[in-house]
C-alpha cells in the first residue's frame, strides 16, 4: 500500500516534461501569432514612469517581429524620439501619445 502522505516529489514522470518553478514563465502561455491588417488593429495607450522618465507604450500589434520592427524604425524617424519592440509592443521615449497616434493613424492603424 503507497502511503498518500508521502514527502517529496516524483520526479520520474516529470523529466521529459522538464521542470518549472512557480514564479517562471508559464511554459504553456498563448501568444497570439495572428498577424492583422493595419485597419484591424485595436491598440491602446499607456504612460509609465521608469528611472524618473516617462515612457510611451502602444500595444497590442499582431505584425510580424519583422514589419514591427520596422514600423517602429519609421516611427522612431518621424517622431525623433528612442524607442524598442517587446514582445507585441512599441514603447517610445517621452511623454508623446498624441504624436505617436497621429502617425499611426496616418498609416490606417485604428483605436479604442
Amino acid at each position: 500500500m503507497k502511503n498518500l502522505f508521502e514527502m517529496g516529489a516524483d520526479f520520474g514522470v516529470e523529466i521529459d516534461k522538464g521542470w518549472h518553478s512557480d514564479n517562471k514563465d508559464n511554459p504553456n502561455k498563448q501568444t497570439s501569432t495572428e498577424v492583422k491588417e493595419p485597419n484591424k488593429h485595436q491598440l491602446h495607450f499607456s504612460i509609465e514612469k521608469r528611472r524618473g522618465k516617462v515612457v510611451t507604450i502602444v500595444k497590442p500589434f499582431y505584425l510580424t517581429k519583422s514589419d514591427l520592427q520596422s514600423l517602429l524604425k519609421a516611427l522612431k524617424k518621424n517622431l525623433g524620439t528612442g524607442g524598442t519592440v517587446k514582445e507585441n509592443t512599441l514603447e517610445f521615449q517621452g511623454d508623446i501619445p498624441e504624436k505617436v497616434r497621429k502617425h499611426l493613424l496616418l498609416l490606417d492603424y485604428k483605436f479604442r
